[in-house]
């Protein structure tokens, strides 16, 4: 499975489903949005989280399985585990790694990742990993790269998730063309931006502005539901709303010591505020039906609407029964027209959309940002 075609599915509601398997993890990237470390131990029960995964049917399963943390690696077992049950259903599986693993033990003609990993990774059908100014001194580029080469020998497809200030940044200029000169074009990016959530809260800047209330503005981020650290499942992947406790009514989708994937599936799917925010966004749902002023951004304003009765009325009149799936769907079609590449235009950082397509790399400067700055980290 290729990243442009996991990407695609983002849009399509239930299409997928995150699970954050452990919040520990060995680094202590600045920009860690989970505020993931060495101490920093949560994850949700194996037992309960085995028993969700097991209840996908070849008829009622996610399309997607996306093994996040922390670090999903460090839990070797399980990841192949759960990659071996949601196989068995006909769904594939993809793992974001900070590639721990690879620091300081792969150097050399003999380098190897150590078995247990390898089989981990040998088990899922998409391989990620993260780099960027933040992991990179924590991780070398070079033992990034290094790693990528050794699982791609193995057969499994593998990409990059960069992040960095924008597409004006002069490190992911020089850290793109590094990947297309290692790689010839054959490991796509998804390139992001560093945003104001987990470690990064106190010092990265907000750099999108909300929406005119005026205007619908869907929201793709509430199609996939989210297994949180402690077992909870949530329609938003948010850092923010997964961390927070209770849920926003709206956005709890259950938990896994209760719940099945067809329940999960179900709720998602038919809730009329869910589809409407899907749909037009919280903005719009909150001007046209909300009873009082939202507070200012989107997500907040999304948050409020939990305890808005009359929000959800609203809701409920409009995307009600046969009528309100048929607004999903054609929310979801849209927000699929321009593929891989529109989905990181519109969540991503657009000016580095055309890497998230594997490929040949054109002359320079023909797809992304030239950059004026150096490759080294700063």
């Amino acid at each position: 499975m290729e990243l442009a075609e996991l990407v695609a599915r983002r849009p399509f509601p239930a299409g997928g489903l995150l699970i954050g398997l452990t919040r520990r993890c060995p680094l202590s990237c600045a920009h860690c949005s989970t505020g993931s470390g060495p101490l920093t131990r949560q994850e949700p029960d194996p037992a309960r989280l085995e028993r969700f995964v097991a209840s996908f049917t070849e008829e009622d399963r996610p399309d997607v399985v996306m093994l996040t943390g922390g670090e999903p690696l460090l839990l070797p077992v399980a990841v192949e585990r759960l990659s071996t049950l949601a196989r068995d259903a006909g769904s594939r599986t993809a793992l974001l790694s900070g590639m721990f693993f690879a620091r300081g033990g792969l150097r050399g003609r003999k380098a190897a990742i150590a078995p247990a990993i390898l089989r981990a990774i040998r088990s899922v059908d998409h391989f990620s990993a993260s780099l960027d100014v933040h992991h990179e001194r924590e991780v070398s580029r070079a033992e990034v790269f290094r790693a990528l080469h050794l699982v791609r020998e193995e057969g499994v497809a593998v990409s990059l998730h960069l992040t960095g200030t924008g597409g004006s940044d002069p490190y992911l200029a020089g850290l793109t063309r590094a990947v297309r000169e290692e790689f010839g074009g054959a490991v796509p990016c998804l390139v992001n931006e560093v945003r104001p959530f987990g470690r990064a809260a106190s010092w990265a800047r907000a750099t999108r502005t909300g929406p005119d209330p005026a205007e619908a503005s869907p929201c793709s981020m509430a199609a996939w539901p989210v297994v949180a650290f402690d077992g909870r499942v949530l329609a938003c992947c948010n850092q923010d709303t997964v961390d927070r406790r209770p849920v926003p009514a709206h956005l709890d989708l259950g938990h896994i010591a209760e719940d099945d994937w067809g329940t999960v599936r179900r709720r998602a799917l038919e809730s009329p505020m869910l589809r409407m925010l899907r749909t037009v966004g919280p903005a719009h749902l909150a001007a046209r039906y909300g009873s009082g002023p939202r507070p200012g951004s989107y997500c907040d304003g999304c948050r409020a609407l939990g305890g808005d009765g009359a929000a959800a009325a609203g809701a409920r009149a409009v995307a009600s029964g046969a009528a309100g799936a048929l607004l999903d769907l054609t929310a979801a079609l849209r927000g699929s027209r321009e593929g891989a590449r529109g989905v990181v235009r519109r969540h991503g950082c657009a000016e580095y959309a055309p890497l998230v397509v594997a490929g040949p790399p054109g002359p320079p400067g023909a797809d992304v940002p030239d950059g004026t700055g150096a490759e080294d980290v700063r």
